[in-house]
Formats: C-alpha cells, structure tokens, sequence
C-alpha cells in the first residue's frame, strides 16, 4: 500500500542539504525586488516566476540550474531581506514536516549593497532563531566558499567565528569542474585544526576523484550529491541491481560510515543523473551506504522533503521503516552535539514514525 500524502506530510523529517538562497518564496522575491528597486524579475506574477525558475532549473546541467541564483541572490542584499528569508524558511520547515534543517549559503554573495559578512550571517541567525522561538524547528547552519574564489580561507573563519552561534558547519560549493576541492586544502585543515564540521559537494558535476579529494585531501565528514560515487562500483551485466565489485573509495565510504547528501530531484535537474528510477539512491540504500535525502533548493527544483520522500517512496517502493531508518541517518548525520542528537531521535523522531504507523495501519483497516 501506497504511503497516504498525509502521512508523508506529517512524519518527522530531518534535512541536512538545504540552500537558503535557493528556497525562496516567488511572493518574497518579488516583495524584496521592490523595496530593493531590482529591476531583473522576468516577471512580477508569483506563479509566472515560479514557473521561470522552474522551467530554468530542469536543462540538464549544473551552470544552467545555477542561473536562477542571480535574482535570488540579486534580492537578498539587506539586513531585513536576509532575516526574512531565513524566517520564512523555517516557517516552510515546520509546515513540511521537518524537525531539524541544516541550511547553508554563501555570505560573499550577498554583499553588493556594502553588507559586512558579521552583517549578512547575524542577519540570517536572527531569523533562523525568530523561526525556532515561534515554530520550533530546530536549526543549523552552514557558510559555504565558492570553489571558483579565493575566500575560502576568510569564510572557514567566518564559520569558526560563529559556531557559538548557530553555525554548524563549513562547505564548499559551486561549479566542480577545473575547481577541485583540493585547491581549498589550507581552509579545510584549518576547519579540521578547530575540530569543527565539514561537507562538500562532491561528485555531482565531476567524477568519483571530487569526492575522493573531498574525503582525503579535505577531510569531509559528509559528501553532498555523491551522485557519481556510482563509477567507484562494478554491477553485474545482467541485474543492474546487484554489485559485484566495490572499488577502494566506495569502500572506503561504506566503511566509514560517511554520509551521502541525496538530493534526488536536483540530481535529475542537473543531469547528475538521467531519471530517479536510474538514480545510484537505490542501490546505495539497498548497500547499506548511510544514505540521507534532501532537497538541494526548493525554489528551482520545486520539491520539499515531502515530495522527495514521496518521489524515493515510489521509485525504490520505500515503506515508512525505510523513510524512518533514513531520517534517523540524517539525524545521526547532523552537525550537532551527540546527546541533542540522541534527543531528537527518541524524543521526536521515533515518537513520530510510531504514530505515524498507527495512523497507517487504521488507514489499511478501512481500506480492506
């Protein structure tokens, strides 16, 4: 039996790969360009921007989707901006269903109008912590540097600076290919020397050596994308299903038990992979990798952690056990304190998937 969209909507759900400048509301960019006097919008009709920035994400390649990050960005350049954004996202939170998101940006791109990064990155906190006093929906989050700029150093500060409070973490992102993560390898032994968080996309764009210079060269404690981690894996001819080799990275993954950022709709609009049926999700699930979902950005792509579970449940004929285990890697996963983690995993999430198997099994009764 199919999982009912109401019961997918109402279990908790934890989200680690989120981009705060890429899940804005069509509404909100259009009220920001207008106290701001951005003149860029291809159109002030909130459905009609929608559509754009749908329309513009699904070409098949990583700089196209990135496209649409200039109007997003273009209106997130003041303090009230920045804060309302962040707001709105925990707000879009806790209506989907999500008990705990890491979300993550780039403090260089929100500068134009003469901000401090002190500026941008308090600016967010104030609304992530606005969202959790009035929703509850516990927070982190992440500073990202941009591969092809020479910050990387300056932003690993940033976050250290700031990991009192509310930052969790330090990424890199951008356009993998010619910008290898180990061209960044001064920033990242500095984040390790301050034994604090890192994540990397990784293997989305670029071959299984992004991610394998990501974990090596970088120390990343989880991989986000890790679509291409698939080349690193030999299958059998005549059952695509079954692995017969694992190379030594692949191994090396499993083993360790690093965690893979699955952002399944994304992948797909980024042509990192060619449908969901063919994405490596399944196999990597069914493996035992420590695989977790998430939504990459919400505006371009148009999905939610509802949609991606419901996406993940039809494709790989996922039960809620399954979206639970994945929730509880994700919670495990996070970049946050052992004990708030055990918290949130018997206080929440398992209280959750438990009612929500009762409501389910009713729900069979009735149908029967």
């Amino acid at each position: 039996m199919k999982i009912p969209d109401n019961i997918l909507q109402s279990v908790p759900k934890v989200l680690l790969h989120d981009h705060l400048d890429g899940g804005l509301r069509p509404s909100t960019i259009i009220d920001l360009a207008r106290d701001a006097g951005y003149d860029k919008l291809p159109t002030h009709d909130p459905g009609e921007l929608a559509t754009w920035f749908h329309r513009g994400a699904g070409r098949g390649s990583l700089p196209l989707y990135l496209e649409g990050f200039a109007h997003t960005c273009g209106v997130m350049q003041t303090e009230q901006a920045l804060e309302r954004v962040a707001y709105e996202m925990i707000e879009d939170m806790h209506r989907d269903g999500v008990v705990y998101v890491e979300t993550r940006f780039a403090p260089v791109f929100h500068t134009d109008r003469g901000l401090h990064w002190d500026n941008v990155v308090n600016a967010v906190l104030q609304g992530l912590e606005r969202g959790r006093s009035k929703f509850g929906v516990e927070f982190g989050l992440i500073l990202c540097a941009m591969r092809n700029m020479g910050l990387s150093q300056e932003m690993a500060e940033l976050a250290v600076d700031y990991r009192e409070r509310g930052v969790v973490g330090f990424d890199l992102a951008g356009e993998e290919g010619g910008f290898p993560p180990k061209k960044h390898v001064d920033a990242f032994h500095y984040i390790q020397r301050e034994n604090f968080n890192i994540t990397v996309h990784a293997g989305e764009a670029f071959g299984k050596e992004s991610i394998w210079q990501a974990i090596q060269w970088c120390g990343a404690h989880r991989i986000g994308h890790a679509t291409r981690l698939i080349e690193d894996i030999g299958l059998d001819k005549r059952n695509r299903r079954k692995i017969v080799r694992m190379g030594y990275l692949a191994q090396y993954v499993l083993d360790k038990r690093i965690p893979l950022e699955i952002c399944l709709t994304s992948n797909v609009h980024t042509g990192a992979a060619k449908d969901i049926k063919s994405h490596p999700f399944g196999l990597l699930y069914k493996y035992k990798f420590r695989v977790t979902l998430n939504t990459d950005d919400r505006l371009m792509s148009d999905t939610t952690m509802t949609k991606e579970f419901k996406v993940a449940a039809r494709a790989f004929r996922l039960g809620l056990e399954d979206l639970e285990k994945l929730t509880i890697n994700a919670m495990k996963s996070a970049f946050q304190p052992y004990n708030k983690r055990i918290r949130l995993i018997y206080d929440v999430i398992k209280p959750g998937y438990a009612k929500a198997r009762l409501r389910l099994a009713h729900t069979k009764r009735r149908a029967a």
